[in-house]
């Protein structure tokens, strides 16, 4: 999936479930990204990791490649993904791909642009860390 094909999908699953219907706040919006990192670090601190073992569930699941009802896939999910550290990090990229939808920003093309200018920074971008 391409950066553009996240954020087109983010933004209309968001429009989808009705958000986007009124004003957005800016900084709610980025508090809500913010709000996603802070939980993954909440399961970061209590161990709470996506065990490899269930990688071929995982990789079914996202490729609509599974046998068994959407009932079923649904509750596998919320037991062996949801709420750990990665599926925290993906709700904060969703999150950042559909603020960047809601504004009409071209996500890919500034991040592309943003990392051949860091290719030209110096080391620790002159800082301490």
């Amino acid at each position: 999936m391409t950066i553009k094909k996240l954020q087109d999908t983010a933004f209309a699953n968001a429009l989808k479930h009705g958000f986007h219907h009124k004003d957005q706040n800016f900084g709610e919006q980025l508090m809500l990204i913010v709000s996603e990192l802070s939980e993954a670090l909440e399961a970061d601190r209590i161990g709470n990791r996506f065990n490899k073992s269930n990688s071929e569930f995982l990789e079914k699941y996202a490729n609509n490649k599974t046998t068994e009802s959407e009932e079923i896939c649904s509750a596998v999910f919320r037991v062996k993904v949801k709420d750990r550290v990665e599926d925290e990090l993906a709700d904060a990229m969703i999150r950042i791909a559909d603020l960047a939808g809601y504004l009409g920003i071209d996500l890919e093309t500034h991040i592309k642009a943003k990392m051949r200018y860091n290719e030209t920074r110096p080391e620790k971008h002159g800082k301490e860390y």
